[in-house]
């Protein structure tokens, strides 16, 4: 716990923030809650979503904007965009999901450092999926880790960790917001004690390391021979995205809802190409 006058004093100290989805959103939302309002915040550029391909800007902006924060949308961290973040003069970061590796320069540009929000228990999981990961691993806990950024990847000092137990019907659906949640509590109870200088950071144990990589939409094909263990891990660990679907007459069946009972992995809701959703039985029915 922290008090008032440590909060005070931490308030005081300014950072710029970087960050791109909704995981970076929430996340600044409750830094803001908690009286830590960044001086800049650093996103990606608006990009075109949708089918009619609207030039849209990140969940991160909009809030930011909203809140009349300054923002800095850089296409690239090259030397022009270093020194527009530095001329802000922010003692120190932090980066959530903001989807660019922070150059040496920048991130020596913050006289304070620069804090990661990464989503496992490092050194286990670093790199771009570790939720999804620890879905696909069938592991039974994972957690949240606020490191202190350098060069090499999701490699820093640890500054603080919170284990989480995985609920076992969890899918990433659910598990990313709620560990969206604990790093956004664990980061606002942090913060005052490290620019205090009261936390001891901790070395990660690089041999002790696993990384993982970014998904692709192919990476969502199951096969319905593989075991039932096999496809309700897939489910659980792609079922924000990419999505998980199997190829039937060469047609993508995607699949929408599934369950895990007695041990057998049950498809219960389905979308077939260029159909409605309905429910498995029917689509059954309609291919035999």
């Amino acid at each position: 716990m922290t008090n008032k006058s440590d909060k005070a004093s931490a308030t005081h100290s300014t950072f710029a923030f970087f960050g791109t989805p909704y995981v970076a959103r929430d996340t600044l939302a409750r830094l803001i809650e908690c009286g830590f309002t960044p001086s800049v915040v650093v996103t990606n550029p608006d990009a075109p979503r949708g089918r009619k391909h609207v030039m849209t800007p990140t969940e991160t902006r909009v809030l930011a904007e909203a809140h009349g924060i300054p923002v800095l949308a850089p296409t690239k961290l090259d030397n022009d965009a270093v020194e527009a973040i530095a001329a802000y003069s922010c003692d120190y970061a932090v980066v959530v999901a903001y989807g660019k590796i922070l150059p040496e320069a920048l991130i020596h540009a913050f006289p304070k450092g620069v804090l990661n929000v990464h989503y496992s228990l490092l050194p286990k999981y670093r790199g771009a999926t570790p939720v999804e990961a620890a879905l696909l691993a069938g592991d039974e806990t994972t957690g949240v880790t606020i490191q202190q950024m350098v060069k090499a990847l999701d490699a820093g000092d640890i500054i603080a960790q919170e284990e989480t137990a995985i609920i076992p019907t969890e899918t990433t659906v659910e598990l990313r917001p709620r560990l969206v949640s604990i790093g956004a509590e664990l980061l606002c109870e942090t913060l005052p004690l490290y620019l205090r200088g009261d936390c001891t950071p901790t070395p990660q144990n690089h041999q002790h390391a696993t990384h993982v990589g970014k998904l692709t939409k192919a990476d969502g094909e199951i096969s319905l021979s593989d075991s039932d263990q096999t496809n309700w891990r897939k489910y659980r660990a792609y079922a924000e995205w990419p999505g998980v679907f199997f190829i039937y007459n060469e047609q993508r069946i995607k699949i929408t809802k599934a369950e895990l009972a007695d041990g057998e992995f049950r498809i219960l809701r389905v979308i077939p190409a260029g159909k409605q959703e309905m429910d498995f039985s029917a689509w059954e029915q309609a291919t035999t």
